[in-house]
């Protein structure tokens, strides 16, 4: 796996929730705390169960499918697993964007 080349990548990040079909890019940060994001009565926040499942830093997504109308949830492809994920939960990750 490993990261593209640094060259093909923007240095900007921007949120997961933001992509459409077809963008691909590698995960820069995945935000925790009180970014916003709703946690569970355990206390854990979306930005930690996300990392629990793979969506750490240096891996590379692909927003493979989104469902319509509305397109609310995404399937993402994270190395060789699909997840779907609300758009909430997918602010609190921030990709730079492999350009097309």
């Amino acid at each position: 796996m490993g990261l593209p080349p640094a060259n093909s990548l923007t240095e900007e990040t921007v949120p997961l929730a933001t992509l459409r079909k077809g963008t691909r890019g590698v995960v820069a940060e995945v935000l925790e705390g009180d970014a916003g994001l709703v946690g569970d009565e355990a206390g854990a926040t979306i930005g930690r169960r996300l990392v629990e499942i793979g969506f750490v830093p240096g891996e590379t997504i692909q927003i493979i499918e989104e469902v319509w109308p509305g397109g609310d949830p995404i399937a993402v492809r994270i190395g060789t697993t699909v997840f779907a994920l609300r758009r909430r939960e997918a602010r609190a990750v921030l990709v730079r964007v492999q350009p097309s």
